[in-house]
């Protein structure tokens, strides 16, 4: 993925180095070139986050522990991979690391965080349930609702690739499986996630 090219806070220039390049110099020594990685990328992964973990709380948590670990982590980054891929990798397993560490409890649903724009839900079988009329906001609050009801690995499946448009082969890598896996994954997120949207429906239409 092409960073953007935009200007920086306050009108300030872009920095013209590539995402490598900036992790290179903060290894280096850099003092600013890891803030404009953050500056970049924090948004799209505040927003992966949240989607992951139905959250607030947690996904500020998690994209704080993730920008912490991938900043004491550059020096073992190999340029193997995209540097987004590599955050999104860190985001969503702090994200899973998150879920794993606290009981199991009930997420708040995200009204106040589920709008048009690139945070909306675009692709996916499963989400096209809702899409019957026009895509409302009570029903992109379904999705999310019934989102946050996943197992957290089918979740961080379809946030990566039917919310974000990830590509299968990068969103294994980002969650350090087979790209096999992630098909599976979907595949049973997806059959859940419209059972749970059928059956919301249902009870709609019976009140």
């Amino acid at each position: 993925m092409t960073p953007a090219r935009g200007g920086g806070p306050g009108g300030t220039p872009a920095d013209p180095r590539s995402d490598a390049e900036l992790v290179a110099a903060h290894v280096a020594g850099d003092p600013d070139a890891f803030g404009e990685v953050v500056r970049r990328h924090a948004d799209r992964l505040w927003a992966v986050a949240l989607r992951t973990t139905g959250d607030r709380e947690e996904a500020a948590d998690a994209v704080q522990d993730a920008f912490v670990s991938a900043l004491r982590a550059a020096d073992r980054f190999r340029g193997d991979s995209a540097v987004t891929t590599w955050l999104h990798r860190i985001v969503v397993n702090a994200c899973l690391d998150r879920a794993r560490r606290r009981a199991v409890r009930p997420t708040r649903p995200l009204e106040e965080e589920v709008g048009a724009g690139d945070d909306a839900p675009r692709t996916g079988a499963a989400l096209a349930v809702v899409a019957d009329a026009t895509p409302s906001v009570e029903a992109r609050l379904d999705v999310t609702r019934a989102l946050a009801r996943l197992p957290e690995a089918q979740r961080a499946a379809l946030v990566l690739v039917d919310m974000y448009d990830v590509p299968v082969a990068e969103a294994a890598e980002v969650l350090g499986v087979a790209v096999g896996t992630v098909k599976s994954r979907c595949s049973r997120g997806r059959t859940a996630l419209a059972e749970l949207l059928t059956a919301r429906e249902r009870a709609g239409g019976e009140g």
